[in-house]
């Protein structure tokens, strides 16, 4: 194992104490939050240098770059768009930095190439999705992003003549589009990164070939920078979307024919629906009131200005995940035992299929064609990587649409699900994943990760770092813990908000699981995550750094007494509360994790990954963590930042810098935990 002859760069400490509801709390390192302040730059500059000379010198990181460099490099497709007989989609080739855009012909036609980022001399980092096509297929919107910048430009293209349209949004973030039925107006809503009012919430029509200055003004809510609108059609109405980002109470649809758009009296409000399909004239809507697991109702506007919910699928005992409409069909993906299914229902909420799905796959609806029979989705599963299928409503058959040939044998590799007891007394389920012959009762080095959060619940998905470290002979952890959806909407709220412990406590069990059972040896055990898993891996490592041997923390907010000043993470308040109210500011103090650091701690080996370009979870989290955790830490084990000018949230560096990243994590874990690379 590598020996750390280096001292971690030296951080002065310029102390500030803030008062929170009569409670003193100091922040010693409150100067790292200023991104761009001179100090920082040298500081950041220190800190990398610092993780390089104990990265770059891991026995193995050149066998483990070749292997890296094998996994990611293959043909991958995502982002698929069906209009008519045309698929619209990205698709990057070996060797390739980015994915391009592609348009196919049929299912089985040959891909053709629509826009190369390369070809822009912007550089490679440098990315392009497509978002939308016109109803006639003439026209493509698709956005351009710069390393991994929350926002994006967007641009058009005359798909016949490959042609860029002059019409293009500047730099932000668009809401919705819609294209108007002859593919000559626009309708949308665009948030601007530069704008002279920057909360100003509108939506506007706009006539291709004319300026965006000169767009008229269809519907706006004000000047709120808390609210959200979305712009949404089916050809025949309009939809305007608005919602708040901090109260899930306060939602409304407006809908217009598009025929009367520009005719205000025409308006007509819905209230207390999450959100709205529409269907050949017909609003359909997802709705959570009196249904904490939510239903599918059909919205009947009345003469009288008013609207009646009518049910179509009513709730069940499983909450509804996603759902499409295809055609005259509606299609739900539910989570039921930690499982997908996506369940076929015609318009009288009668269910007439299935979409067929291995016990172990996840899967996830990315689009359907409104006039078409047919639904794509993705499925993957801890053994097998994403693939692209196709469903079709009236045959009831799945065929594979495209898939990511990674050169991992899969047969080699199996899961099974045990229970774990909590510290309050609930059972909790947990995925191990590994080699056939260790994943039933071999004691191994073991890797673990959940999330804990937003409802999002934790299903099989193939990962390049799970699947590395497995072959070198890792068990793979992933335990369910309170905070997702697993069990309905009750199995979120038990570890929201001032509950938030909940999810560390099961977490946190299911790592003292691992080792008292036999599974792991005590010093073997490493943990990793990102943005709220980076939360949770932050709790977790200082709460009980006695645990782990290693931790890797990604893009993560770790201050969570002043998360919510920065960016728009103030819109995360009703899942975690924030310490302005002093029922949450006691509970964020009990864990959040940049304040939960105490000198002398022996703690695990850390690694913390960040970026300017985050502006989900600011770097300054991963800033100041890391300067603390250096100060404090009395263990041999290496605290490194690792920092990227590009590096944000959304997943669209280049293929060079993935490989780059991905290496000096798996080169870090595998020196910490023992495993042997050559």
């Amino acid at each position: 194992m590598l020996k750390v002859g280096t001292s971690s760069p030296h951080t002065r400490l310029a102390p500030v104490t803030d008062w929170y509801h009569g409670v003193p709390v100091d922040d010693p390192y409150r100067w790292l939050e200023d991104q761009h302040s001179s100090q920082t730059r040298v500081w950041v500059t220190e800190q990398n240098n610092y993780a390089r000379t104990i990265l770059d010198s891991i026995p193995g990181r050149d066998r483990i770059r070749d292997r890296i460099r094998e996994l990611l490099d293959v043909e991958t497709y995502d982002s698929v768009i069906a209009q008519g007989n045309r698929y619209f989609f990205r698709k990057r080739r070996p060797g390739e930095e980015q994915p391009s855009i592609y348009m196919r012909e049929g299912p089985a036609g040959s891909d053709e190439l629509l826009i190369d980022p390369s070809a822009r001399g912007t550089g490679r980092y440098t990315a392009v999705k497509p978002l939308r096509v016109s109803p006639n297929g003439q026209l493509l919107l698709y956005e351009v992003k710069q390393g991994g910048e929350r926002t994006g430009t967007f641009e058009l293209l005359n798909i016949g003549t490959r042609q860029r349209l002059p019409d293009s949004l500047p730099r932000g973030c668009l809401r919705g589009l819609v294209f108007g039925p002859d593919g000559n107006k626009l309708y949308y809503s665009h948030e601007g990164a530069v704008a002279e009012r920057p909360f100003y919430r509108a939506a506007f029509e706009h006539t291709l070939g004319t300026r965006f200055a000169e767009d008229t003004e269809l519907f706006c809510v004000g000047e709120n920078r808390d609210l959200r609108l979305l712009v949404s059609s089916d050809g025949i109405n309009l939809a305007f979307h608005i919602y708040s980002l901090v109260d899930t109470a306060q939602r409304e649809f407006i809908v217009v024919r598009l025929e009367d758009v520009r005719s205000r009296s025409e308006f007509r409000t819905i209230r207390g629906v999450v959100n709205v399909r529409l269907v050949n004239g017909r609003i359909l809507a997802l709705t959570d009131h009196d249904s904490p697991n939510r239903r599918i109702v059909e919205v009947k506007l009345r003469t009288n200005g008013c609207h009646e919910l009518i049910d179509v699928i009513p709730e069940c005992d499983v909450r509804i995940n996603n759902w499409f409409t295809v055609n005259e069909t509606v299609i739900i993906s539910y989570i039921h035992e930690r499982s997908h299914r996506l369940c076929v229902f015609d318009l009288s909420g009668r269910q007439i299929g299935e979409v067929p799905l291995e016990h172990n796959e996840t899967a996830r609806m990315i689009g359907a064609c409104p006039d078409q029979s047919e639904l794509l989705f993705e499925a993957e599963s801890f053994t097998e990587p994403i693939g692209i299928f196709r469903y079709g409503t009236q045959t009831n058959a799945r065929t594979q649409w495209a898939t990511r040939r990674v050169p991992f044998d899969g047969s080699l590799y199996t899961h099974v699900q045990v229970w774990y007891t909590s510290n309050d007394g609930t059972n909790i389920p947990m995925f191990l994943v590994g080699r056939n012959e260790i994943v039933h009762g071999q004691r191994v080095p073991t890797i673990m990760t959940s999330y804990g959060g937003f409802g999002t619940s934790m299903t099989p998905q193939f990962s390049v770092f799970a699947a590395f470290m497995m072959e070198q002979g890792c068990l793979f952890a992933v335990p369910n813990i309170r905070g997702g959806s697993e069990f309905g909407k009750e199995w979120h709220t038990a570890a929201k908000r001032q509950k938030r412990q909940t999810a560390y406590d099961d977490f946190l069990s299911a790592a003292q699981w691992l080792i008292e059972s036999g599974r792991c040896p005590k010093d073997k055990l490493a943990i990793f995550g990102g943005s709220n898993s980076g939360l949770l891996v932050g709790a977790a490592l200082t709460q009980r750094p006695d645990l782990f041997r290693a931790a890797v923390c990604m893009v993560p907010m770790l201050d969570m007494l002043r998360y919510h000043l920065f960016d728009n993470a103030h819109f995360w308040k009703e899942e975690y509360g924030t310490s302005e109210q002093e029922d949450d500011f006691r509970a964020l103090l009990q864990y959040s994790p940049y304040h939960k650091v105490k000198e002398g701690t022996y703690y695990p080996a850390v690694m913390l990954v960040s970026g300017d370009s985050d502006q989900n979870c600011n770097p300054l989290h991963a800033r100041k963590m890391a300067a603390r955790l250096q100060a404090a830490n009395a263990s041999p084990h290496p605290i490194i930042l690792d920092y990227s000018e590009f590096r944000g949230h959304s997943p669209v560096l280049p293929l060079s810098t993935r490989i780059d990243a991905l290496t000096d994590r798996m080169a870090f874990l595998c020196d910490q935990l023992g495993l042997t690379t050559e």
